[in-house]
């Protein structure tokens, strides 16, 4: 498939024409792929698209829960919100637009599978609301991911979703007696550039409770939430 044709047709999935579409190709350009050939430094990649991605589906969420229901209080917010956008959830959303079929990806990540990881396809879903935030604007966006995510966000709003945000869970076990002190603190970062893997320290009241590794550092925050979770609960 060209790339014109590639892009056309993930634009069919979205439901949306981009008037740059660059931005959409950076949006699905995972770091082995810009890493890869002569001309790597100029090739440009998703990881800066993806942070505004991610703070513009918080907000968009947030938005959502704060005038869904006024008696939801901001522990229910923040819980609920956690359930939407995390990444079990944005990776089942990019899933049901074949997002995975579109991403450019490096020969390390497509032997090893990569365009199934959930990471690299939550990062790619959450750069995507970024590329088209930049290309449309706040309103059109916040159509587009209510669409995208309707499925989670009504079984979040039901109390019928199973994607688990141990972060929020944990948290809500350790401050049951008032105020405490919760840091996720990276202690490793390894691999070449394109396919890193991070460790996390988690400190509960500056003592050390759980440790997680991932392929980035929410998932391996989960993971040392998970660790410390299922030994308290």
């Amino acid at each position: 498939m060209k790339e014109e044709e590639k892009l056309l047709n993930f634009e069919a999935k979205l439901q949306y024409i981009f008037n740059d579409i660059s931005l959409l190709k950076t949006a699905l350009t995972h770091k082995s792929y810009a890493y890869e050939g002569v001309s790597k430094a100029k090739k440009k990649y998703n990881e800066r698209i993806e942070f505004l991605g991610d703070a513009i589906l918080e907000h968009i969420i947030s938005d959502l829960l704060y005038n869904h229901k006024p008696e939801f209080s901001e522990g229910d917010m923040t819980k609920i919100r956690a359930s939407i956008v995390c990444e079990k959830s944005l990776t089942k959303a990019m899933q049901r637009i074949e997002g995975q079929n579109y991403l450019y990806l490096g020969k390390c990540e497509k032997s090893s599978n990569g365009r199934f990881k959930d990471a690299i396809l939550a990062d790619a879903f959450e750069a995507v609301i970024g590329a088209i935030y930049l290309d449309a604007g706040f309103e059109i966006t916040q159509n587009i991911v209510l669409r995208l995510l309707d499925k989670e966000i009504k079984m979040a709003l039901s109390g019928n979703n199973s994607n688990i945000d141990y972060k929020t869970k944990l948290q809500e076990i350790l401050q049951k007696n008032g105020t405490v002190k919760i840091e996720y603190i990276l202690v490793e970062e390894s691999g070449p550039e394109h396919d890193k893997t991070f460790k996390v320290d988690l400190l509960f009241n500056n003592n050390k409770i759980g440790e997680g590794v991932g392929k980035n550092k929410k998932q391996a925050e989960q993971q040392a939430a998970k660790y410390a979770y299922e030994r308290r609960k």
